[in-house]
This record gives C-alpha cells, sequence and structure tokens, in this order.
C-alpha cells in the first residue's frame, strides 16, 4: 500500500475532514485505508488461515467444516488449514496429541478439576505471563507461518492459536479491533507495521459451554453454540455486537436429503426394527464391550450399530463375539451423515461436534457417564433442554432404554432436538466473518 495512505496521521485526518468531503471520497478512502476492501474491490482473493490442533476429533472436524464452507463460499479465495501439532516437538507433539486422551480415559475427575479450575480470567491471564517467561520454538514457527502465509483472517477452533495471535498483534503494533473494521479505521492508535497487517481473529467454540481459554484481547469474533454460550461470554466482558451464536461448525453433508430406507439395504438394517447407534468417538473410547452386554439384556427387539473409530483392535474383539439383538461393528466411518439419519436415537459421549451433528438431523441422544468439564456442560445444555437422557452407570441401560423404545418421551426429545439443530452452522459462521470483514452480506 502507498506509504502516503498509511502515513500516521492518515486516519486522524480523515476523522476531523470526513463529514467535508464528497461522498465518492469518502468512498474512496475507506478502500484505500483498509486493505481488506481494497482487494474486495479490485476483486482479489482474501487469503484465509483456519488454525486447529489435534486435541480430540471434534477441533480438526470443526476445522474441515469451515474450509469446506468457505471455499464453497468463496472458492476463489486461498484457504489453509493448519494443525499447530505439526509446529511441536516430537516429545511436545505426543504429549498433546496422546495426553488428553490418557487423561480423559484413565482419570477424568483429575480433567474435571484443571477444567474447572482453569475456568477463570485471572487464571489464564496469570498462565499467559508464565509462559511468556519462557521461549516457545512451536508458537515462534507458528507466528513465521502466519508472517509467511498473511492471512486476512485466521478462524481458532481451538484456543492454543489464540495466544500466538495476541502476541503477534501486540508485538506488530496491532491492536483489539472492532468487528466493523470501518468503523474503527479512524481510531487512534491503529497503526499496523510497514510488513504486516494483523489478521481478522475468530474464535470458534467448539462446545456448549466457553471455557476462559477461548477468550483473548486478540479476537475481534467470537462465534458460538447458542445463545446460552453468547450469555456466558458476554458477562465474563465481551462486547454483545462480537459474539455470534451460528452453532459449532459441522460438514455440509449433515443438511443433506438421505434416503434412509436405502443406508439401511446397504448396512443390513431391518425396517421394521430401532436402530440405536452406539458411538465410541474417534479414538474408540470407553466402556463398549459393557455397553452391548447391556443391551443385550433390552426385552423388545432392537438393532445396534457400533463405531469403534480408529482403534481396530476394539472392531475385531466386539465384530468376533456374538450378540442377542442384531449388532453391525463398524471401524472409522466417514458416513456418520447416514448413520445418524437411520438411528432412532444415539448413544454416546456428549462432545460439541457430534453433538452438534445429531442435533442438525433431529436425533435425541442418550449419554452415558459424561466425564467432569466440557462433557458434562454439554450433557447440562442438552438435558434442560429435553433433547437427551443421561446414565450414569452401564447396568442401567436396559431398563431405561426399555422405558425409551417406542415412547412419546423420545418423539419429544427428537423434537426438542430439531429444534435446536444448525445444519448449516459452518456456511452461517463464514458469513459472519464475511460480514465483519467486508461490510457486505454474501448469501
Amino acid at each position: 500500500m502507498d506509504s502516503a495512505v498509511r502515513a500516521p496521521g492518515a486516519s486522524r485526518w480523515f476523522g476531523q475532514h470526513a463529514l467535508k468531503m464528497h461522498p465518492v471520497y469518502i468512498g474512496i478512502t475507506f478502500l484505500l485505508l483498509n486493505p481488506h476492501l481494497l482487494r474486495q474491490a479490485r476483486g482479489h482473493s482474501m487469503r484465509i488461515l483456519i488454525a486447529t490442533v489435534t486435541a480430540g476429533a471434534g477441533h480438526v472436524a470443526a476445522a474441515a467444516a469451515l474450509e469446506e464452507a468457505w471455499r464453497a463460499l468463496r472458492p476463489a479465495d486461498a484457504v489453509e488449514r493448519v494443525d499447530l501439532i505439526q509446529f511441536f516437538s516430537p516429545l511436545h507433539k505426543k504429549i498433546y496429541a496422546d495426553g488428553y486422551v490418557q487423561l480423559v480415559e484413565r482419570a477424568p475427575e483429575l480433567w474435571g478439576l484443571l477444567f474447572s479450575k482453569t475456568d477463570s480470567l485471572k487464571v489464564v491471564r496469570r498462565l499467559g505471563k508464565l509462559s511468556r517467561a519462557f521461549p516457545s520454538n512451536s508458537r515462534k514457527k507458528f507466528t513465521n507461518h502466519l508472517k509467511q502465509f498473511k492471512p486476512d483472517a485466521v478462524l481458532c477452533t481451538h484456543f492454543t492459536p489464540l495466544d500466538a495471535l495476541g502476541r503477534l498483534k501486540t508485538s506488530e503494533g496491532g491492536v483489539t479491533r472492532h468487528p466493523n473494521l470501518i468503523e474503527k479505521m479512524g481510531a487512534p492508535g491503529v497503526r499496523p507495521s510497514e510488513d504486516w497487517e494483523p489478521p481478522f481473529v475468530v474464535s470458534v467454540v467448539t462446545d456448549f459451554e466457553a471455557h476462559a481459554l477461548w477468550m483473548n484481547r486478540c479476537v475481534d469474533l467470537y462465534c458460538v453454540a447458542a445463545e446460552e454460550t453468547k450469555a456466558r461470554l458476554v458477562a465474563r466482558g465481551a462486547a454483545a455486537d462480537n459474539v455470534v451464536a451460528t452453532g459449532i461448525p459441522i460438514a455440509a453433508k449433515f443438511s443433506s436429503r438421505i434416503d434412509s430406507h436405502a443406508v439401511r439395504r446397504t448396512l443390513g438394517l431391518r425396517d421394521d426394527q430401532p436402530v440405536l447407534l452406539v458411538l465410541s468417538g474417534g479414538f474408540g473410547m470407553g466402556p463398549v464391550a459393557e455397553i452391548l452386554a447391556e443391551l443385550d439384556k433390552v426385552p423388545q427387539p432392537l438393532q445396534t450399530v457400533v463405531v469403534t473409530g480408529r482403534n481396530e483392535e476394539l472392531r475385531r474383539a466386539l465384530a468376533a463375539q456374538t450378540w442377542k439383538h442384531p449388532t453391525h461393528v463398524l471401524g472409522f466411518s466417514t458416513n456418520m451423515h447416514e448413520l445418524m439419519t437411520v438411528a432412532d436415537f444415539i448413544l454416546t459421549k456428549p462432545g460439541g461436534l457430534t453433538t452438534s451433528e445429531a442435533l442438525a438431523l433431529g436425533k435425541p441422544l442418550f449419554i452415558l457417564n459424561p466425564i467432569p468439564g466440557q462433557e458434562a456442560a454439554n450433557s447440562d445444555f442438552l438435558l434442560e433442554r429435553g433433547a437427551a437422557a443421561k446414565v450414569n452407570r452401564v447396568e442401567d441401560l436396559p431398563f431405561r432404554i426399555k422405558k425409551l423404545l417406542g415412547s412419546e418421551k423420545l418423539v419429544a426429545m427428537a423434537e426438542a432436538a430439531r429444534s435446536l439443530g444448525q445444519p448449516q452452522s459452518a456456511m452461517a459462521v463464514c458469513r459472519e466473518v464475511l460480514k465483519r470483514l467486508l461490510n457486505v452480506d454474501e448469501r
């Protein structure tokens, strides 16, 4: 951009003299002072970075959904999805990727304690100060990647990138900006450096309760699961205009029309018996064998579809056993939208992404012993709105499912789930970002 436009007094001069200018000149000046609008006016593509971290499957799935939606909305833009795990050392990578899974599997109470103790803005600030005292090679690599890619916007489906982005904006002279960039052009102090324009930062919260770690002063826009999630962020100090209840981003296939009878035929499922879908998460965790043993005690006719994720050992072990009810054991599945469509209800851990996918298809959930922390919060959200039932012990399953099958309550749960579903959530996030970034509403 021309150096005259970047002169420190440019925005101040514009703020003082805008009312005296012809509307055409005002429009031209808007474009010159905002590189994002200038690119749009010239018809140039934008550069979008979607940042995530492999810590459970949900964050990565949300990032993939956003990439899919953005490419569909603006195919000419340069879109890159980056997993910050790639910048970690081998030891750090193993601890981060495997540590969470091991912790929630072996010591869920400890995870719940960590979750609750760190869910404080004061604690998060202290942790930030502590981390700044120690050099981080992975943070430096991510920062270098940002400067090389030069994104116009960074959409974060995990809170880890926010730390580096916050430091980047501070060190490069950027400040937290109002989401409507045009309104903020004349503000004193907004002086990006000559070689770096701090990107528009979006925090895309992937659970129904927003932990304090999702909040950072560098964030321009929060996209959250529901109005209740928004209220929590606003109560903690976020500007209400900067928080939008878009829903948790899910893939477009969860909004497509599916022939459930055809899917049932493909899977070998009968049309005259209810289907229970049992999900063990992307890593195949939980007491799946015990669950199936208890389901065999349900007296009514029932078909079960079990997804063991990437746990091939578990899939083989379950497939080798004989079950009373027809049981179909699947490994990692890319057709989850089809499996959910044919299910009458879903027994699962209440992760944010899985929950959002089920709600988008109007499927009630049966929650088994949610881990303390985000799962417990998601469970509370669903239970309060009548879209789920919960049991804390595996041995309670037969009685609860017996009462639920064919009941009016199950029908009401499905209706509640459908009312909460947001199948276009990924597209809603992208459109909201574009509206804030370019002051246009792309429909």
